[in-house]
């Protein structure tokens, strides 16, 4: 089994950060070009949950869609990490790895207004020819990225605001 790691720092509060990303309504007005919906088909967000997120123009060359279900959530007061687990169920990835596990995680840093954005892959290559998932981990740190820009946007603020 494959593991691979990545992180980028945020100039968002982990608890923003997480809003944003376990939240649908905000989640795919972060950057239409990477993330085009998500929805949750079964369930609210916990573990077991179905949801379905359908990619932008951006990255559908490569990833068009994936059905994923929440395995675990963390977020608790106390944990000092905001994360959730999911396997994939279906779509392109499913077709190049399986199984492949994905958890994205937000940890305060120290300063209350900014968290590191975490995200690890654990996978199994369906096939020799098949890579390794970098260019998962590469569109997913980037579209982290986006979370903070859509913070420090107006966009966070009105849309919390309505």
């Amino acid at each position: 089994m494959g593991v691979m790691n990545g992180e980028v720092e945020l100039n968002v509060p982990a608890s923003k950060a997480w809003e944003i990303f376990k939240t649908n309504e905000l989640l795919k007005k972060v950057n239409p070009n990477f993330l085009a919906n998500a929805e949750y088909v079964e369930g609210d967000g916990r573990p077991g949950s179905i949801r379905l997120l359908k990619l932008g123009p951006g990255v559908n060359t490569y990833v068009s869609e994936s059905k994923q279900r929440i395995e675990e959530v963390k977020e608790g007061p106390g944990s000092g990490v905001l994360q959730m687990k999911y396997k994939v169920l279906e779509g392109e990835l499913k077709k190049m790895y399986d199984p492949y596990t994905v958890t994205f995680s937000f940890r305060g840093d120290g300063n209350k207004n900014k968290c590191i954005a975490g995200w690890r892959a654990e996978y199994q290559l369906l096939s020799p020819n098949v890579a390794a998932p970098e260019k998962a981990k590469d569109v997913a740190l980037r579209f982290m990225k986006a979370i903070e820009d859509f913070y420090l946007s107006s966009n966070f603020i009105s849309t919390n605001c309505n």
